[in-house]
């Protein structure tokens, strides 16, 4: 039999079926039903492919856990989620009413692609940018940001240094801009207060990030999680 058009090569409909199988989703709830009005949910894209990307870890629950509680703050603030990933943080920044842009690494594709996704099945008008942490295009200069979140971007001890850098350059596009991070309390602790001195930047407040999770939310997570707010220090700066 000749093949049509319409055929597809053995080894693309397989990759496809694969990733079908590969791919899940999950909703997570903010607010409580007795206030309708300012409850929602968000969908989640994840992957159970060994990227790191595409998986929703414990500190991006505890980060949009913060952004629902604080929402007073994002209110028609610029925002702009480094490391986003399945961007769970971000789209509650936007569901809130945040101007977001949700950043990856540039040349990870795939979870760029899911980012549009995620906010096309939420219907959230979120813009999506590849941005590699010291490496500098024309778009990332027009990033303007009031606050930067960033949930578990403090897990390579190599990449610290370009994401502070990073995260100083972006800070000085608008005065009293922020950086929100959740991270595990790892041992590179002391490494983090070093480049935070070396990048002119100091933290400003430091929660354990269990102490505002609702007690439903809390008890289907592990781990030693801090909240840290990030500012530049004037002092250095000056």
């Amino acid at each position: 039999m000749e093949g049509s058009d319409e055929d597809e090569p053995v080894g693309a409909s397989s990759a496809s079926q694969s990733d079908q199988h590969m791919t899940t989703t999950s909703r997570h709830h903010f607010g409580n039903s007795r206030d309708l009005g300012d409850s929602f949910s968000i969908t989640i894209i994840e992957s159970m492919k060994e990227d790191y990307g595409l998986f929703l870890w414990p500190c991006s629950v505890v980060l949009a856990e913060y952004v629902w509680q604080q929402r007073s703050r994002f209110l028609g603030a610029s925002v702009v989620e480094l490391g986003a990933g399945t961007s769970l943080p971000g789209l509650v920044a936007a569901k809130v009413g945040s101007d977001v842009t949700l950043t990856d690494n540039a040349i990870r594709l795939e979870v760029l692609d899911n980012m549009r996704r995620v906010s096309d099945l939420n219907e959230l008008k979120c813009e999506v940018l590849g941005f590699t942490w010291g490496l500098w295009d024309a778009a990332v200069f027009n990033l303007k940001p009031k606050i930067i979140l960033g949930a578990d971007v403090l897990y390579d001890t190599n990449a610290f240094d370009d994401l502070f850098a990073t995260v100083a350059f972006l800070l000085q596009s608008i005065p009293g801009s922020v950086f929100i991070t959740t991270y595990h309390n790892r041992s590179g602790h002391h490494l983090i207060e070093f480049l935070m001195v070396k990048w002119g930047l100091k933290c400003v407040k430091l929660l354990d990030g269990f102490s505002f999770m609702p007690s439903n939310k809390a008890s289907g997570l592990s781990g030693n999680i801090q909240l840290a707010e990030i500012v530049l220090n004037c002092e250095s700066v000056k």
